[in-house]
């Protein structure tokens, strides 16, 4: 039976040290692969219309006001979330970096090809498929242990600083992000609400798939 991880699990592509700068080629790869599935996922997520991830739902909103694209905005979010690391005295690694670079631009490539469905039915189906690559997604980039997202080291440079509970600091976070992209005109309904019951145990099973296929053996 296949249980939700309780941690990230090491495998045999993860990077010994998250701040390494020349990974092995097979970290890589996973890297690339998890952040391209996850961005898909998202992208999945917006075509479905029905309502988007919190940070999508701002990332949405500041594209209406400024005008540029879903995929840009991710991007100049993913920076000026960057921004906040400054005082947290958190420090990016490789994978930090190309979080903000390659999930904005697969949510910028892979939209225009992603069909709208035309029933609530077709949509929340879509939203459900859309949140199994971002849990699938996570679980790759995650385990290649190339240094967190943006966001990720947000929440526990704030958690760190505040000594807060990090669910507490997490669901403060999502909460003030996806409120703060609603006003601006962020798509907020039904798909939003499923994405944040399913996307916390989809993550962590997808998790220990990746853990028991990538099991370091003891020998």
């Amino acid at each position: 039976m296949l249980r939700p991880a309780k941690k990230v699990p090491m495998t045999w592509w993860s990077a010994a040290d998250a701040m390494t700068l020349r990974p092995k080629i097979s970290t890589l790869v996973i890297l690339i692969a998890g952040l391209w599935i996850f961005g898909t996922g998202d992208a999945v997520l917006i075509a479905a219309g029905i309502g988007n991830a919190p940070w999508t739902v701002l990332a949405e909103g500041i594209s209406l006001k400024i005008g540029w694209s879903i995929g840009q905005t991710t991007f100049l979010v993913s920076v000026l979330v960057l921004g906040f690391w400054i005082p947290l005295r958190e420090k990016p690694g490789l994978g930090t970096i190309l979080n903000a670079i390659l999930i904005a631009a697969a949510i910028e490539y892979m939209l225009p090809y992603l069909p709208t469905p035309v029933t609530l039915t077709g949509g929340i189906v879509q939203v459900v498929i859309g949140v199994i690559l971002v849990g699938i997604g996570s679980g790759l980039y995650l385990t290649a242990n190339l240094g967190p997202g943006p966001r990720d080291g947000t929440m526990t440079g704030l958690q760190r600083i505040t000594g807060f509970p990090i669910g507490r600091v997490r669901g403060g976070i999502e909460i003030t992000v996806l409120l703060i992209g609603w006003a601006l005109g962020g798509t907020f309904w039904i798909g939003t609400f499923i994405f944040a019951f399913l996307i916390g145990p989809v993550v962590a099973i997808c998790l220990n798939l990746a853990g028991r296929l990538g099991e370091v053996s003891d020998d």
